[in-house]
């Protein structure tokens, strides 16, 4: 039998997304309709980390289609300091598991749902089977590499940004007689650039999935030129690296390191190679930011439903995944398991050959 469910709690967790509120929202209503009440666990795990949990009681009459609309996550979120290893202000290091968990408890929640990414679900599911928390994941990423699930909330707005930035630069390029380079994110998967790149009439698109050379994209670069067109656009995914391998890494403050810098190469040796101006547009978390595009907002209502639809039936250890044109429950740990990243023999690889993009191997 089930247990009696009364409060649950949200949490958003890892980089934001759009989409996010949309997500909340739906846990909101749908928890309402079932007589619960929902619990906002603000800045992710980061709140469970102070003296006493900061939380803020989430209402039906908050959430109209207003928050529906807005980018980011009203909740706050975090993707430092691993909770296992948690950095301390005298340079040591603590497992601060306990902490977590004992707020958690001090809060009263008969479950708790965590957005996140595959590094997030890492974190919470881990943190929930050592305090014993029924939880729920619900995937979101603008990378869409979470596993098991044909699309995470966030990613369609993110390829709707890099289209645009595309459709944007075109009339520049064309104007200036230019080569224009647009490095997106995605981390180490390529579905941002693919998909981006296919819609927004990339010449070259790079993935990190397919080796490249620097020959084949100057080539591509000279059959465009020969035709008469003066221009050509390339979008490259910030993780792709240079030909011997070696990746694009830029450090900040904190001592972080992220992908950043494959865009100011390929321009460097594009023009070297083919005499033509290039330049660059690194489009950075712009594609993090916006209103979400419909798909995500349906996509994000119906993960939402669907995770307060698993904790009623107890089902636990669980995150909603959409296949088949509908929403299903996945085993977190398999969904993590799962990396996916782009098939060098998938859909959208075949449409850009078939187009005549060149992704850099031929």
């Amino acid at each position: 039998m089930a247990k009696l469910i009364k409060k649950i709690g949200i949490l958003t967790s890892g980089g934001d997304c759009a989409g996010l509120n949309a997500v909340i929202r739906a846990v909101v209503h749908s928890a309402h309709q079932k007589g619960w009440e929902t619990f906002g666990i603000l800045e992710g795990t980061a709140g469970l980390l102070k003296e006493e949990p900061a939380y803020r009681v989430l209402i039906p009459q908050e959430f109209d289609g207003t928050v529906m609309r807005m980018g980011g996550t009203i909740l706050g979120t975090t993707n430092k300091g691993d909770p296992f290893h948690f950095p301390m202000p005298d340079g040591t290091f603590k497992d601060r598991t306990n902490e977590i968990i004992a707020n958690y408890d001090k809060m009263g929640l008969d479950a708790v749902i965590g957005i996140g990414g595959d590094g997030s679900h890492a974190i919470l599911r881990r943190l929930a089977q050592a305090g014993g928390v029924p939880m729920v994941g619900i995937p979101k990423t603008i990378d869409n590499d979470i596993g098991l699930t044909e699309a995470s909330v966030g990613f369609d707005t993110a390829v709707s940004v890099a289209t645009e930035a595309l459709d944007r630069l075109q009339p520049t390029a064309a104007s200036h007689d230019r080569v224009m380079i647009l490095e997106v994110m995605g981390r180490d998967a390529g579905h941002i650039a693919l998909a981006a790149g296919i819609a927004g009439g990339a010449d070259i698109i790079l993935i990190p999935e397919i080796k490249y050379n620097l020959e084949a994209v100057a080539a591509k670069i000279n059959r465009v030129q020969a035709t008469g067109r003066n221009f050509a656009l390339v979008i490259v995914s910030e993780a792709v690296k240079k030909p011997d391998g070696e990746p694009f890494w830029v450090t900040f403050a904190d001592g972080q390191k992220r992908y950043g810098g494959i865009g100011n190469y390929l321009s460097e040796q594009i023009a070297k190679m083919t005499g033509s101006e290039a330049r660059v547009t690194v489009l950075g978390h712009v594609q993090r930011g916006s209103q979400p595009t419909y798909n995500d907002r349906l996509l994000a209502s119906a993960f939402g439903v669907k995770a307060v639809e698993l904790i009623e039936q107890g089902k636990f250890d669980r995150m909603v995944a959409w296949k088949n044109r509908e929403v299903v429950d996945v085993a977190i740990e398999d969904a993590i398991a799962a990396y996916q990243e782009v098939d060098k023999d998938s859909t959208l690889v075949k449409t850009a050959r078939g187009l005549g993009i060149s992704l850099g191997d031929e």
